[in-house]
């Protein structure tokens, strides 16, 4: 019912004769025999539309789609004016791809300008970039910027999410960065480990605040430890979560990235998702990806350029810092419109309940037995400990239609709260777990 490949037999054949050829084996015959594919490939014979789409269908119908959800760990459930899948869904603004021809793009390069404008108010950094592909990408990348030529060393927390943890490790083994993990300590960054391992070798640390159980770091002493030895200091951020607490700046980070996902983004099976970059003016230059400017064309009208973009595929591959070459334009219109929408009133509601009701929700389950392992103020996530198996716990909330928190491990779960979390269905969640057997 089709090729994918769009030329006939019969030009193919022109093609191969107006090159000096009778057939394709002719085209490759200089290739030895021995590194040639004999007979067909071991893969499934080709469908039709009609055959796909069915078995698309099926797989589909295994989903289980729940109405309740307590769960986050990077991911985050959160209430997305209709606004915004208005304005992305409009066919002249799908485009997931960086505008190469800037000037007759001007109103994308616009949408990301505004996008990179508002990241700055909301990390109170000088500069963005135009978003790269996910928060963890933007972790690895934030790091890798601050390297030096004297300076290869690089302090992680050991509180930040595990799938960070990974993309940072990847990166610097690909770019010769020594990578050190700051042991967790009661659920926060150890201070005292990272007073007595940073160094003069040490372009960064790096922590994520909230951290990957919720608590909140001594983020303001940390930067005072970094600063003191020289260092550069990265900040991941959750971005709901600056509409009730400090920014980046007021920190002291030289760089904060983070997951858009909250920003106007739907839960989606892996993405797509975006991870914002921003960072102090010193350190423009050294931001992957592009930076859309505004200026003014020789009639004094208002235009849009891509003011940056010094690495990449437009110098010498081994000299670059960087690999990333395009952006999430459409994930970062649909932040624009979420963070345009919601001003800032809505993003510091939005922080106000989503904190509120994850504290209430942890008050209920320790009035049933369930132990709050957190020490330090959180934010929307905290973890519980519990002598019945976290598996259990959540299969009778499963059963109910409610998707719970992530399990850590055997006896300890991550919840999680946002503001679409009502207080009848926390209440339910907590009526299920009384009739839940002890072991």
């Amino acid at each position: 019912m089709g090729s994918y490949v769009p030329n006939t037999l019969e030009e193919r054949k022109k093609m191969l004769q107006e090159i000096g050829y009778s057939s394709i084996e002719d085209l490759f015959a200089h290739i030895p025999e021995e590194v040639k594919l004999k007979g067909e490939l071991n893969i499934p014979k080709g469908k039709t539309e009609f055959e796909v789409r069915r078995e698309m269908e099926q797989i589909a119908e295994k989903n289980q789609v729940f109405r309740t959800i307590f769960r986050g760990a990077g991911a985050y459930r959160h209430f997305i004016p209709a606004m915004v899948k208005n304005v992305t869904s409009k066919e002249n603004l799908l485009t997931a791809y960086t505008p190469y021809q800037a000037e007759i793009s001007q109103g994308i390069l616009q949408s990301i300008f505004e996008y990179q404008t508002m990241i700055c108010d909301l990390t109170g950094m000088d500069v963005s970039n135009a978003s790269v592909y996910d928060g963890a990408t933007a972790a690895a990348e934030g790091v890798a910027m601050c390297q030096e030529r004297k300076k290869h060393k690089a302090l992680i927390s050991g509180t930040v999410p595990p799938y960070v943890l990974e993309v940072v490790e990847t990166y610097c083994f690909g770019n010769g960065m020594e990578l050190e993990v700051i042991p967790e300590k009661d659920g926060l960054t150890d201070k005292e480990y990272l007073k007595e391992h940073i160094d003069a070798q040490t372009a960064c640390v790096y922590i994520q605040h909230p951290n990957y159980y919720g608590n909140l770091e001594d983020a303001e002493e940390i930067g005072e430890i970094v600063h003191g030895a020289g260092a550069k200091y990265v900040m991941g951020v959750n971005p709901i979560s600056l509409g009730v607490i400090k920014t980046p700046a007021e920190y002291g980070a030289d760089v904060a990235v983070g997951e858009g996902q909250p920003l106007g983004l739907s839960l989606g099976f892996g993405g797509p998702y975006l991870g914002f970059m921003a960072s102090k003016e010193a350190m423009m230059r050294k931001l992957p990806g592009r930076i859309v400017g505004e200026t003014v064309d020789h009639n004094g009208k208002t235009g849009y350029v891509l003011t940056l973009q010094a690495r990449e595929q437009h110098i010498r591959r081994e000299k670059a810092s960087s690999n990333i070459c395009s952006n999430q334009a459409l994930c970062a219109l649909a932040v624009g419109v979420y963070l345009a929408t919601m001003g800032n009133e809505g993003v510091r509601q939005a922080a106000v309940l989503c904190t509120s009701k994850a504290h209430y929700l942890a008050e209920e389950l320790q009035k049933i037995g369930y132990k709050i392992c957190n020490k330090a103020e959180f934010f929307h996530e905290f973890v519980t400990e519990s002598a019945i198996p976290a598996e259990q716990i959540l299969k009778a909330l499963e059963d109910k239609g409610i998707l719970g928190g992530y399990p850590l491990d055997e006896h300890h779960i991550l919840w999680c709260c946002t503001e679409v979390n009502t207080k009848e269905e926390m209440d339910q969640v907590i009526r299920i777990l009384k009739e839940v057997p002890a072991c």
